[in-house]
């Protein structure tokens, strides 16, 4: 900083996690996140049955020991990431830096709240939510709920948001800088493994892209406008620009989707494939989660954990799970570099409301 009062501050936008592994935590948390009507789509008392009747009571006591076995002596990995993310993003860009879970604490009004107490005369906040990929129940939820915090406070400042970034250039090379040290090894197959989303959320208010999204294979369409907002698409664009970039053959690599809850999700399943990929041959396996900046419960957890189980006790012979970028040089120098041409008049990487 230097010294002189910023005109605009950032926030650093994640999911969230409980506030400890406690059941009454666990349970407090899982009602927020499942009762958003952007994760779980039914109406109101339809969605309060689902979840507070059945999900949430066989859900708790089992998601409370998941967390246990990743959970850290500063606390959630998440939460904890997102804090260093914070603290390596500030030395390389004026503005001041909050953070803010859209479930959870600390909460987007604590992130307002602190910026104006800090910073009375701001003038405009930029939210960033960390998720390169636009889906319902991801980047849009964060969005919409910045934005009612943002209206219900009236607060003096505008509000802006970055653009999901699955495409831009500084974030294909993070992605790849963090998966070149791990080709060096003796691998078989590079696995793309996605957060699973009902395909009923792609295209919502077109059924003909719907069933065009959910039935081509690599959906290589060159018609890139056809699939704004498309979050399979950008799966697929996502991995592609990224093993374009690292030089690796189509035959390579493959992607899947995790977390699922239900049925009619997007295919095929990151656990299914764990189990079938040794009896195809794929004996040695590199795996990655893309559509998560910073390490959680769905990648530590899911995937490192259980997925190693599954796929060893398939007859694999090698897993290596590849972290996400978390607080890479490459990644904050293009959380920096957004911010700062921002600065200089472009709006390259803004969303303005």
């Amino acid at each position: 900083m230097n010294g002189t009062q910023p005109k605009r501050g950032i926030i650093l936008m994640n999911l969230g996690s409980p506030d400890s592994t406690e059941h009454k935590d666990v349970r407090r948390y899982l009602m927020e996140f499942l009762m958003d009507e952007r994760v779980i789509d039914k109406p109101y008392l339809s969605r309060l049955f689902l979840v507070g009747g059945i999900i949430v009571p066989f859900r708790t006591a089992k998601s409370a020991e998941a967390y246990k076995t990743i959970w850290t002596e500063k606390g959630s990995p998440l939460i904890v990431l997102t804090r260093e993310l914070q603290e390596a993003l500030q030395p390389k860009i004026e503005e001041p830096v909050e953070i803010a879970m859209r479930y959870g604490n600390p909460s987007v009004k604590a992130a307002y709240d602190s910026l104006l107490q800090k910073h009375p005369d701001i003038k405009e906040v930029i939210a960033v939510p960390l998720y390169p990929h636009y889906a319902m129940s991801s980047y849009e939820t964060a969005v919409e709920h910045a934005k009612s915090v943002y209206k219900k406070g009236r607060y003096p400042f505008t509000l802006k948001f970055i653009k999901p970034f699955f495409s831009a250039p500084d974030y294909i090379h993070s992605l790849a800088e963090s998966i070149k040290p791990f080709l060096q090894q003796d691998y078989d197959h590079i696995l793309f493994s996605y957060h699973g989303i009902p395909a009923r959320h792609l295209h919502r208010d077109n059924k003909n892209l719907l069933a065009k999204c959910i039935t081509t294979a690599n959906y290589a369409d060159s018609d890139v406008a056809a699939h704004k907002n498309c979050y399979r698409y950008e799966c697929f664009e996502t991995t592609k620009l990224v093993m374009k970039q690292l030089q690796v053959p189509d035959d390579k690599f493959s992607i899947s989707f995790q977390s699922r809850l239900g049925k009619g999700w997007l295919e095929p399943f990151t656990d299914i494939r764990l189990e079938q990929m040794p009896g195809e041959g794929i004996k040695k396996l590199l795996i990655l989660c893309p559509a998560f900046v910073s390490d959680c419960l769905e990648t530590l957890e899911e995937i490192e954990e259980r997925g190693r189980e599954s796929f060893i006790g398939a007859g694999g012979e090698s897993y290596t799970f590849i972290p996400c970028l978390n607080t890479s040089p490459q990644w904050v120098s293009a959380l920096a570099g957004w911010i700062n041409e921002y600065n200089a008049g472009s709006s390259r990487m803004i969303l303005r409301d």
